[in-house]
């Protein structure tokens, strides 16, 4: 207690005597980020008192001293299966709201526009300033704009935000997060807050979107004048951002703003010596876009992905391309216990990333029902990644659909909007996702995207999980989980068909699909199964059984099963769910890490699955776990090449009896660029009766020994 008290006593002594220093000269945006205090209590009563200290951006699970029961558990998804009601009654008995409080000073008189930016936050954003009440912003995972002018002076000033407490806190045709899998669901500033000063006329918002065939970028910028008209030429430098060498630049004639108006500037900058982003490349470049008043900063990548609209294949800046990744469950992630401030531990964030690639082969991943803090991003944008960027919506199939009584298509239109100005010159988000494995009565969704669509000059693909309606690119989403059925066995997979289905639409084979989950096969960290999978690893494995057994089983299928997926071609992407969950004694998913601080993975895990996902990789296109003594038996291989060169080298198939090599057999083969390659070994069947282990492997790879195994007894 001595040691929380210490604390709090030295971070609100941070607090006070805080001074934001700027010029006067066009924009400052100054972070208000850092140790706030906090409080609780009733909704419409502004506390006097705050006693607690708090990180922003963060959750509320960090405030010293500890608030009592700061998320209190809500229904599971048994209890809600038995009484839908409980999905409404999630409140919070001990409280309504968190207050969060600081001071700031500023040096200068304060300028045309005074912005304040909540980067996200849940439940529902109140602002007071100086006593005044400011605003509301009630989206929990967008971001809220708050109009500070009128209450905002030279010197000391007093902020305060309010948050709801629970999911209660919002209305009911509102998001809130819900998710069937999550048991707590906790409030907080978990991204940046930041005040915008700047003269008019104001850069409201700038797109970039990258023509890859002209080699130019076509910026579009949001200009706002305030009370009185003005002119102002509008110019735009583009420059790479390592070097910092002028890549592009543009100047307009003078632009007369009316008073109190908006206007739209659209303009196509050419890039010299042009350099494709790519998850190989991750090549970024600035754009600053200068007003006589305001400076607009922003980065973006020359990237674009399209999907064939024949083959149904990914095509990235006009090349065959195949995304090979995971899930981050964010949300999930928040209620783990040693979640702690790692999503906000940037160093540790980008540890994760760079592990996501070099150990594992993967460029891709989607955010599940969810968004990170903005700064993952960033971090996407320079280590490479493509991500499937999905808004956090999950209310399932038509029997869910009395829960969902007032989603309505006009909040989400606000909130599409919002995520998408928000995001849209991040190179790394490549497919706007509207929900994940919902499927209402009424086409809400469909409509909310059919009216936002359009805003995004880059037109990237969407997916809108069970939805009936697609454009011709947008992304079939399939979770085929073989083993949801706790009887499927490993040798089941031979009778599967080789289409992805896993979505309550059949698949009518004329979009693009990524498979985004697949697996059914979790174990919590420790090696224990989760709630859903007890049943399957005792039926694979008995009741007597050890983590590591559960650990070399998890690992083997889930790389047999990936292999399957990759290796017929028939998805533009394969991502394994999931590269970051919680782990719950009673949780229904969770991630492979063994140490989650120091990021390292499960041994078995790292074994098997990272060459599952090598871009050069191998399928033994074999199933049977026995093999009749002295059955002539020709072993099928489907080996892949996701590189736009041809491979040529060697494939090896071994048979062991647990280290002994007892048989051994190698070719030549090459594999197309982008393409597969089909071959077969004879294998001797005349063996000791035992358990054996099939083993191919590509060898001498750009990545290594590539292998592929089953095991099986005569």
């Amino acid at each position: 207690m001595k040691k929380s008290i210490l604390f709090l006593i030295l971070l609100l002594s941070t607090i006070v005597f805080v001074e934001c220093k700027q010029s006067a000269d066009k924009r400052n945006t100054i972070s208000l980020n850092g140790i706030w205090q906090i409080t609780d209590g009733k909704k419409d009563v502004i506390p006097i008192k705050f006693d607690h200290a708090i990180p922003v951006p963060g959750l509320i699970t960090q405030a010293q001293p500890a608030f009592i029961n700061a998320a209190p558990p809500v229904a599971d998804r048994v209890a809600i299966d038995k009484n839908p009601d409980l999905f409404y009654h999630q409140q919070d008995s001990l409280r309504e709201t968190y207050w969060y409080h600081r001071t700031f000073t500023l040096t200068q008189n304060i300028p045309e526009i005074a912005l304040l930016k909540v980067g996200k936050a849940m439940f529902g954003t109140r602002v007071y300033l100086n006593g005044t009440f400011i605003g509301e912003h009630l989206p929990c995972f967008t971001p809220g704009y708050f109009d500070l002018k009128k209450s905002l002076h030279k010197g000391e000033n007093e902020l305060i935000i309010a948050l709801g407490s629970c999911r209660n806190s919002l209305p009911q045709n509102m998001p809130d997060g819900f998710d069937y899998e999550k048991k707590l669901y906790i409030s907080g500033i978990f991204d940046n807050v930041d005040l915008i000063l700047s003269g008019t006329p104001f850069i409201r918002n700038v797109q970039v979107a990258p023509d890859i065939e002209k080699k130019s970028a076509r910026v579009q910028t949001i200009l706002y004048n305030n009370s009185k008209s003005a002119s102002s030429k509008i110019s735009f430098i583009i420059k790479e951002l390592k070097s910092g060498i002028v890549a592009g630049e543009f100047t307009t004639d003078k632009i007369l703003l009316k008073a109190n108006s908006e206007k739209i500037i659209n303009i196509d900058i050419p890039i010299k010596d042009c350099v494709f982003w790519s998850p190989e490349t991750p090549f970024l470049y600035t754009l600053e876009v200068n007003t006589n008043s305001d400076s607009y900063n922003t980065r973006f990548g020359m990237r674009e992905l399209r999907f064939d609209p024949v083959t149904h294949r990914a095509v990235l800046n006009g090349k065959s391309y195949f995304l090979r990744g995971t899930n981050i469950s964010m949300y999930r992630f928040f209620e783990d216990p040693l979640c702690g401030n790692l999503p906000w531990d940037y160093d540790w964030v980008r540890k994760m990333h760079q592990k996501f690639k070099m150990d594992m082969h993967w460029n891709s991943y989607r955010n599940c029902i969810g968004f990170p803090p903005e700064e993952w991003y960033n971090i996407a944008d320079e280590e490479g990644f493509m991500i499937q960027d999905e808004f956090p919506i999950w209310y399932g199939g038509t029997n869910w659909n009395s829960w969902i009584k007032n989603l309505n298509s006009d909040e989400l239109t606000i909130e599409f909007k919002e995520w998408m100005q928000e995001r849209w010159n991040h190179p790394s988000v490549v497919i706007w996702d509207a929900s994940n494995e919902t499927q209402l009565s009424k086409p809400d969704i469909d409509t909310a995207i059919a009216r936002v669509r359009t805003l995004d000059l880059s037109d990237r693909s969407w997916d809108n999980s069970y939805s009936t309606f697609r454009s011709v690119s947008d992304i079939f989403e399939s979770h085929p989980y073989h083993f949801y059925d706790a009887n499927f066995k490993l040798k089941d997979i031979a009778k599967s068909s080789i289409i992805p289905e896993g979505n309550a639409i059949k698949n009518p084979g004329t979009f693009p699909v990524i498979i985004n989950e697949y697996g059914w096969l979790w174990l919590n960290r420790d090696g224990r199964p989760t709630t859903l999978t007890r049943q399957l690893f005792e039926n694979i494995l008995g009741k007597n059984t050890t983590a590591q057994n559960r650990r070399e089983l998890c690992a083997q299928y889930i790389a047999a099963e990936t292999e399957f997926w990759r290796c017929h071609r028939k998805a533009a992407g394969v991502m394994y769910f999931t590269g970051l969950g919680y782990d719950r004694p009673d949780g229904q998913t969770c991630d492979n890490w063994i140490d989650l601080k120091n990021l390292k993975w499960e041994p078995e895990f790292y074994n098997y699955v990272r060459d599952a996902f090598s871009p050069i990789g191998l399928m033994i296109d074999f199933w049977d776990d026995t093999i009749k003594k002295g059955t002539p038996m020709n072993i099928p291989i489907i080996a892949v090449n996701d590189l736009d060169k041809d491979w040529k080298g060697k494939i090896r198939l071994r048979i062991l009896i647990n280290e002994t090599v007892v048989q051994e057999k190698t070719k030549e083969i090459t594999i197309a660029a982008y393409s597969q390659d089909k071959l077969s070994f004879s294998i001797d069947t005349d063996l000791k009766k035992g358990k054996y282990t099939l083993e191919t492997s590509l060898l001498d790879t750009p990545f290594g020994t590539i292998k592929s195994i089953r095991n099986f007894k005569i």
